[in-house]
């Protein structure tokens, strides 16, 4: 098994992995921000579980293993104590997150200029002094809020930024360096699944019957429409306390279910700003991937 590299932030230790063995059976959401994240575990979640209420809260029953506004070993406590099958969430790449047979890795995408946009929404809806308290890291952030620029001034920064991509993972760079490495993973030796918000727009049900064959889950048509309908944005929206991923640090939990869709970003984007997006995403992602993404 290779090694993990490690990813930190102010928020997020790749490293508290060590603490959480996986088991045979497990599913690891890796994704990044705003990339449909919570969709897809809810997705998985009552797939697991039914279509009815959760077992628990969304956050509880499938906690961010890396985030560290919870101490790794009441994480790791809670995690060993399901006897059922679990879903785990990450925002780290799979280099950086073990790779262990038997376990499913469920990779979310999404158009990144329609994600920027997303990311934009929600940098809104945090509370950084909340962060800052629970994860013990000093933010320059967390004091009273400033204004914010213009969606499409911050979306020029955004495209234009060529920061270090394993530093500042929700970058443009870092975003096409997420999912590079698990386009290359999916037909590699671990069991590594893509799933595009797009085709979750499109069609729900459609996708929560591809996740129960791919995870072995013997769904019939009624099961699988009840899913679909129970992970619906606006249903997810409507139980917001249940299913938004909040330890604390959330303004507004229906918020966080804001709708987004394809084709924000382009609509979002000066002209200008879409012709360097285009030339960029050429440099830093492979033809098919990049196609994918488009589509």
């Amino acid at each position: 098994m290779e090694a993990p590299l490690r990813y930190r932030s102010d928020d997020e230790d790749s490293g508290r992995w060590d603490g959480v063995p996986l088991r045979a059976g497990d599913v690891v959401v890796s994704t990044r921000s705003k990339h449909g994240t919570t969709w897809v575990q809810a997705v998985l979640l009552h797939l697991l579980h039914g279509p009815g209420p959760l077992p628990d809260r969304l956050p509880v029953l499938a906690p961010w293993v890396d985030h560290l506004v919870e101490p790794v070993d009441a994480l790791a406590a809670r995690l060993a104590a399901q006897d059922h099958r679990r879903v785990l969430k990450t925002h780290t790449p799979l280099d950086g997150v073990p790779l262990v047979e038997g376990v499913t890795y469920v990779v979310a995408a999404r158009h990144p200029l329609d994600a920027a946009v997303s990311l934009f929404h929600q940098g809104a809806n945090l509370d950084r002094a909340a962060l800052a308290r629970l994860s013990g890291a000093p933010r320059p952030d967390a004091g009273p809020a400033r204004e914010r620029p213009p969606l499409t001034e911050w979306l020029a920064r955004w495209v234009d930024d060529a920061p270090d991509p394993r530093a500042a993972l929700d970058s443009l760079p870092g975003v096409a360096l997420h999912l590079t490495d698990a386009w290359a993973r999916r037909t590699g030796p671990h069991d590594v699944a893509l799933v595009h918000y797009a085709d979750l727009l499109a069609d729900l049900p459609g996708e929560v019957r591809r996740l129960a064959d791919r995870l072995g889950v013997d769904a019939s048509p009624d099961e699988v429409r009840a899913v679909a309908a129970a992970t619906t944005l606006g249903a997810m929206r409507e139980r917001a306390d249940e299913v938004a991923p909040d330890a604390g640090v959330l303004l507004d939990r229906r918020a966080f279910f804001r709708g987004g869709r394809s084709g924000d970003g382009r609509a979002a984007a000066p002209a200008d700003v879409l012709a360097r997006y285009d030339a960029r995403a050429r440099e830093l992602l492979p033809d098919d991937l990049r196609a994918w993404l488009h589509r």
